[in-house]
């Protein structure tokens, strides 16, 4: 979170290493440098945490058992066993966006989650993909998703089309949701900030509201993370059982 005068410069992407490529513009960006410092700090997590298995586990090994536990039951619990085998997918998915959001509180950092094409390209590889291992293991019989049963074969003209237009907007939700709840709260910290900063002493009452809304937004983070993580076990549970 940048402390700016205009609360929505902060989610502007500006070029670090200026580089085109023809008319295509391929410059590294603060965007791509956040998302970097988050794959880079997950990796460390996760290889830290795994080089000595310790009967008293360390900080990092204990945050990282956490995480792999934390992710395995939410598969077991929205998709059962046959999840498994996706379970790199989801947990690569959570830690980066969980990183990618709390990244995005640091003082002069950067929020890639509040960019909707970031949220919107992770939701697009999740809808694609869980569309694909349905089509993968039932075939044409996939297409049954989308007629409910017991319905009136009447009924089936209205509603295949709202079963069928429901699936479609997926990865907007998806990516609407994370994306919109990073740029209010990211807002909010800056117009409380920069509210407080202007008006000196008086600035303690929003001051410490801004305080209060961090220790929100921390929480926010968190749970946009989970969200985006269930919501991806709960279609890819659809997609493997036909529910």
């Amino acid at each position: 979170m940048a402390l700016q005068l205009e609360p929505l410069e902060q989610f502007v992407i500006k070029p670090i290493v200026p580089l085109h490529i023809g008319k295509f513009d391929v410059s590294f960006t603060n965007s791509a440098l956040l998302m970097t410092i988050a794959v880079l700090v997950v990796s460390a997590i996760v290889v830290i945490g795994t080089r000595r298995e310790e009967l008293v586990p360390g900080r990092i090994q204990s945050l990282g058992e956490l995480a792999y536990e934390f992710v395995g039951n939410m598969i077991d619990e929205t998709v059962g066993a046959e999840g498994q085998r996706y379970f790199p997918f989801i947990f690569t998915l959570f830690m980066f966006i969980l990183f990618g959001n709390l990244l995005g509180l640091i003082p002069f950092g950067y929020s890639f989650t509040g960019q909707i094409i970031v949220t919107f390209a992770m939701a697009a590889v999740v809808f694609i993909g869980v569309t694909l291992i349905g089509i993968w293991r039932h075939g044409w019989h996939f297409l049954s998703f989308f007629v409910p049963h017991g319905v009136p074969f009447v009924l089936l003209v209205l509603l295949v089309p709202i079963e069928l237009l429901s699936y479609l907007i997926r990865p907007f939700t998806l990516s609407i949701r994370l994306f919109a709840n990073m740029l209010a709260g990211h807002t909010m910290l800056a117009i409380f900030g920069g509210f407080a900063a202007s008006i000196g002493v008086l600035g303690l009452l929003p001051l410490g509201l801004d305080i209060l809304i961090f220790f929100l937004e921390l929480l926010v983070a968190v749970l946009q993370a989970y969200v985006f993580a269930i919501l991806t076990c709960l279609y890819l549970n659809d997609a493997i059982h036909l529910h």
